[in-house]
């Protein structure tokens, strides 16, 4: 059995450890051209590029370690920091920077914001600062950092001023854009800016603009300016679409400042997925009066999946009762919980779920199999894949 007593909550037997704050910080950072340095000795960064960003292999960013010595660290020598920071400004001219977090400022108590005026002055173009701990999953670091791009760079701009940057990317439509907020690969599992736009267009949504991911496969400096210039943009858009809890904070600042609604939804479930899912539902209900699902994904991701269900699978088997739950172990609004909506703290209350049997189907990422076997699941398991829990893009598991 897993190993019980609270020190021992957060010990992992069988999912991988989930990205930290920093990497969801980076990932949305990663295409806007900015020069982003990684507050760390070197480690936090090797994390980032090597496993939590999967662009990093196909796609440039000028991302750097800070590199800080022991005795930096100790000692809090921000200006060393900064020397670093306009020394690679200089062979690597950015239209602005932005200083990220990790545990080592966290636990010596980094004034973030100082770092920010201290660059700015130094530097002479926008800081964006995300004061990471590392002891947070990567929505969080997100969340920061997606409030901190609109605050710092959106501005009411003249609509024929605008246009063509809000269309530059939707096959030059003229027609107003609507914002989709919170996508990366972290939060959808998906590495291209285009992969979304094709379910996008799929699902409906016109001339949509999906800030931070560009389209090609290998960016370039007129790339990221389209990205950086979107967000700049961003209140002439129609509407905003959020896909992740993370992106709240920011649709609401957009909206109060620029009077901009928004809805949330998740329109990235490709529609073989979706098939794929129901056909497994509708094969378990045969017989059945009543069937208990759990769906295990982020938040906006779990509820559109269980939208779905509900709406193809109600009409179909009227015989059998069917009720979903929806769980997640990353950020949850209570705006949008429904009744019975879990949240998993750590690896062991997935345990006990499962144990417990009290599910019919579970539908999860592949990743959870193992542990739902070992603690004796005796229903049926349906893989909807998340990245922030496999590491496993779509492309490589439908």
């Amino acid at each position: 059995g897993l190993l019980k007593g609270n020190n021992m909550k957060k010990l992992l037997r069988y999912l991988s450890p989930f990205a930290p704050d920093q990497s969801g910080a980076c990932g949305v950072l990663y295409e806007l051209g900015g020069l982003v340095v990684i507050c760390d000795a070197g480690g936090c960064a090797g994390n980032i590029c090597g496993f939590d960003e999967p662009r990093w292999f196909t796609k440039k960013s000028a991302v750097f370690s800070a590199g800080l010595r022991d005795m930096d660290a100790i000692m809090g020598r921000d200006d060393k920091l900064i020397d670093k920071l306009a020394y690679a400004n200089e062979a690597i001219p950015a239209d602005f920077s932005a200083i990220v977090g990790t545990p080592v400022p966290a636990v010596i108590g980094t004034d973030m914001k100082a770092l920010k005026k201290m660059a700015e002055k130094r530097l002479g173009i926008p800081c964006i600062t995300a004061a990471c701990t590392g002891t947070r999953y990567f929505d969080k670091g997100e969340e920061e950092v997606w409030d901190s791009l609109f605050r710092e760079f959106a501005v009411k701009s003249d609509a024929t001023d605008s246009s063509s940057v809000l269309s530059s990317s939707v096959s030059g439509s003229s027609a107003p854009a609507t914002g989709i907020i919170g996508a990366t690969p972290l939060s959808t599992g998906f590495m291209s800016g285009s992969e979304l736009r094709k379910l996008l267009d799929k699902k409906g949504y016109e001339n949509c603009v999906v800030y931070s991911m560009g389209d090609s496969e290998n960016n370039d400096n007129s790339a990221a300016n389209t990205l950086l210039e979107q967000i700049k943009n961003a209140g002439s858009c129609t509407k905003n679409i959020v896909i992740s809890p993370a992106a709240l904070k920011a649709a609401e600042y957009l909206k109060e400042t620029f009077g901009t609604p928004y809805e949330v939804d998740y329109p990235f479930i490709p529609a073989e997925l979706e098939e794929a899912i129901l056909s497994h539902i509708r094969d378990a209900a045969s017989g059945k009066d009543r069937l208990s699902i759990l769906i295990i994904h982020s938040q906006f991701a779990a509820n559109k999946l269980r939208e779905i269900i509900n709406s193809n699978i109600s009409s179909e088997i009227s015989s059998c009762t069917t009720e979903i739950c929806c769980a997640t172990f990353f950020m949850q609004s209570s705006d949008y919980i429904s009744e019975g909506d879990l949240h998993l703290s750590d690896e062991d209350e997935l345990w006990e779920i499962a144990r417990s049997n009290k599910y019919d189907i579970i539908i999860a990422d592949g990743e959870t199999e193992t542990l739902l076997q070992a603690a004796g699941f005796s229903g049926i398991s349906i893989e909807y894949p998340e990245f922030a829990i496999s590491g496993k893009l779509f492309e490589e598991t439908i």
